[in-house]
């Protein structure tokens, strides 16, 4: 069999859905290697190459389309015209879009529906066009794939989409995070800037994370504590951020306050073995994959008790409501002072971290794939 998956997200230094994409068609390949695989995507300046995709499986394929008339709307035009002249026998929109006409089954992923839902935490054009896009594509779609089931209930409810239409594949890890001693996060910590005792969040930074709550849950804990961590905010820099930011160079405590920039997964592992305690306050998830990376490398995890996060990391963490500084605080502050907590936290979360793989996911979503292939032909029969 040949499948297609979507290429795009592949574009830019890798985030959530890039490292997706990746890691899954990865790991499909290694599973299925009598089956081919292909990344498609238009050519463009910002394509990047990446030296892991070089070890990629012999069935694992990327296919970069040159520029031209045929990269004039992509999804509309480009790839199904490319797909046309190229047979694949199932597409794979591994990023909320699929072709809009097309004679083949297609699956397509939704990682949440922030854009639905937190629509004012968005930058309106985005908005816009999710709502315009995102409920032909799941009319148009096989098969939907969503990380939990938290957001297949959202795309009932919401969206009115069958039940059955959605599987769950929850996401993993990358191999990568594994706890690493101290001695050997010292380097990372000494380049950026960064203290023995640190607070650490890790994530794109956008009004969704929650981060003004996180800085004034900080703030309150320098003021009326004994403790003072560092707080550093690792991840690219995303939109929507005047109000963080002006609030951050108001801060007394400015200067305590790191913000890394995007990071690779290796100094991404020395901050989450190395660091006191680590906090995600995001007010709206589909998965939350941060939190599993961080268990992965032993940080005692403090989130936020909403339905995707909660079922993602299970009892593994501490709890709190992400709109409560204090609740916040408190939380962090506790696990600072607790030796033990964080020692009990670092072991469960560890344990829970080894039950999500990305072969695991590969095997999940190929079901998927099987499943997609039997309804379209069961459909051409009848």
């Amino acid at each position: 069999m040949r499948f297609a998956l979507d290429g795009k997200p592949l574009d830019e230094p890798k985030t959530g859905v890039g490292h997706y994409t990746f890691e899954l068609a990865r790991s499909l390949a290694l599973i299925a290697p009598s089956d081919e695989f292909t990344l498609v995507a238009p050519k463009s300046e910002t394509n990047s190459t990446d030296a892991d995709y070089r070890d990629r499986a012999n069935n694992l394929h990327e296919r970069r389309v040159r520029p031209g008339w045929l990269n004039w709307r992509w999804w509309s035009v480009g790839l199904p015209l490319y797909l046309r002249w190229h047979p694949f026998d199932l597409f794979h929109g591994t990023n909320y879009d699929i072709p809009l006409w097309n004679s083949r089954p297609t699956v397509v992923t939704v990682h949440d529906l922030s854009l639905l839902l937190h629509a004012d935490m968005h930058e309106s054009d985005l908005v816009r066009r999710g709502r315009r896009r995102l409920p032909w594509m799941l009319r148009t779609a096989t098969m939907i794939v969503t990380p939990t089931e938290a957001v297949k209930r959202e795309l009932s409810e919401h969206l009115r989409v069958a039940p059955d239409k959605v599987a769950v594949t929850p996401e993993a890890p990358r191999s990568i995070f594994k706890k690493v001693e101290l001695a050997e996060t010292i380097e990372t910590g000494k380049r950026l800037g960064i203290t023995d005792d640190f607070i650490l969040f890790v994530g794109t930074i956008e009004p969704r994370k929650n981060l003004i709550r996180l800085v004034q849950a900080w703030e309150e804990i320098l003021q009326t504590t004994d403790r003072s961590p560092q707080l550093v905010i690792a991840g690219k820099m995303g939109w929507l951020n005047d109000e963080l930011m002006a609030m951050v160079r108001r801060s007394s405590f400015r200067n305590r306050i790191c913000f890394t920039g995007y990071l690779e997964d290796t100094d991404l592992r020395a901050l989450y073995s190395s660091c006191s305690v680590f906090v995600y306050p995001s007010l709206y998830e589909g998965f939350g994959l941060p939190t599993l990376e961080a268990m992965a490398c032993g940080a005692a995890v403090v989130t936020s008790r909403i339905p995707a996060i909660v079922e993602t990391v299970g009892s593994a963490a501490s709890f709190v409501n992400p709109t409560d500084i204090n609740e916040l605080a408190a939380a962090i502050v506790k696990l600072l002072r607790d030796k033990q907590a964080r020692e009990t936290l670092s072991r469960l979360g560890q344990e829970h971290a080894r039950q999500f793989t990305w072969e695991r996911t590969a095997r999940a979503t190929m079901e998927v794939y099987q499943h997609a292939l039997k309804t379209w032909n069961n459909k051409r029969i009848a």
